[in-house]
């Protein structure tokens, strides 16, 4: 996980505002430059709740909850802002799902909720039923999903399985993010840091006038959230990290954690323990350090060096135990190890 590292000194500069919040089941910290002091706090919340309403599992009457319950699929219209943050949130899924050879993949749904990481009850899986997990894979793939051009830039998206379901979790944090961006730069702020559960989004300078200091967590369970192993400076990037070690739990000595092959139908066991992704936006940050905690550090490395956009740090678990790490040549010039 990685958050920011700003914290309010005693006297903080008046042209500087802070908010912090709940939303997406975590929080956000949002710094800022702006003039004219204003407190822009009842836009973003409101721009969040409006992104959850469309994206949220956890909300039954979503957009995101319609199109999953549909056994046809739904109608995409341009005059609806609930289908917008649905149509970039299933496009920006659909270029990663390509990259990544259908490693990231947000028609997994229905194994997320059978693992017990999902929108339904919350519990351990006592004895797995491979049967049925095999069953649930004959819906899970994003070519499943067709799509097709109506009149007055309508798009529908027809299943080809009605028990075909999404799960956006794994980049929504990241576009909600982008969109508080968003609306600050319509505001005429050029210098701000987003951040939601130890997401970010950083543009221009902070308050020293130097770039952005985020955090990169020890990728052990019981660490801090503010345990940093390393720290990144960022000006005008995105970061976004994932990793299995605080979210799974164990039966019978075997640990099950969230991040979901798509590949198998099973929870993903490799050596990589932690992926932060660096891209220009935090969507796709989002998006390619879980498709990275699926392929491991080897494949993961070379996904993201085939990228120009795209920069990363990961800690994987070395053949005697210990924890090591890796990094791309663009990253280096960010990284400090603490």
């Amino acid at each position: 996980m990685a958050c920011g590292t700003e914290t309010a000194p005693p006297s903080i500069s008046p042209q500087y505002v802070q908010l912090e919040g709940k939303t997406m089941g975590t929080t956000y910290h949002i710094t800022y430059q702006d003039s004219l002091s204003r407190n822009l706090q009842a836009e973003i919340d409101s721009l969040l709740v409006e992104i959850n309403q469309s994206v949220s599992t956890y909300i039954d009457t979503s957009f995101i909850s319609q199109f999953n319950q549909s056994p046809e699929g739904t109608v995409l219209s341009p005059q609806s802002t609930l289908a917008k943050h649905f149509w970039e949130n299933f496009d920006c899924s659909k270029q990663v799902y390509q990259q990544s050879e259908g490693y990231f993949d947000v028609s997994i749904m229905p194994l997320v909720n059978y693992w017990g990481f999902g929108y339904t009850e919350k519990r351990a899986v006592e004895q797995v039923d491979s049967m049925r997990i095999d069953s649930m894979m004959q819906f899970v793939g994003m070519e499943k999903v067709l799509s097709e051009p109506l009149a007055d830039g309508e798009l529908r998206l027809t299943k080809t399985h009605p028990g075909l379901q999404f799960d956006f979790s794994a980049l929504a944090k990241g576009y909600g993010i982008d969109a508080v961006g968003r609306l600050l730069e319509a505001k005429g702020i050029k210098n701000y840091l987003v951040e939601i559960g130890g997401e970010a989004r950083a543009r221009g300078i902070n308050k020293r006038g130097t770039a952005w200091q985020l955090g990169i967590n020890e990728p052990r369970a019981d660490a801090a959230v503010d345990d940093f192993r390393v720290v990144a400076s960022l000006s005008n990037q995105s970061m976004a990290t994932s990793g299995n070690y605080r979210n799974y739990y164990v039966v019978d000595g075997v640990a099950y954690a969230h991040t979901i092959n798509a590949k198998t139908g099973y929870p993903e066991i490799n050596t990589l323990l932690g992926a932060t992704v660096f891209a220009p936006n935090c969507m796709l940050a989002d998006a390619y350090a879980t498709a990275c905690m699926t392929l491991g550090p080897d494949r993961a490395f070379a996904m993201i060096e085939k990228n120009p956009n795209l920069e990363a740090f990961f800690f994987y678990s070395t053949e005697d135990g210990t924890v090591a790490s890796l990094m791309t040549d663009g990253a280096r010039a960010w990284i400090d190890e603490l």
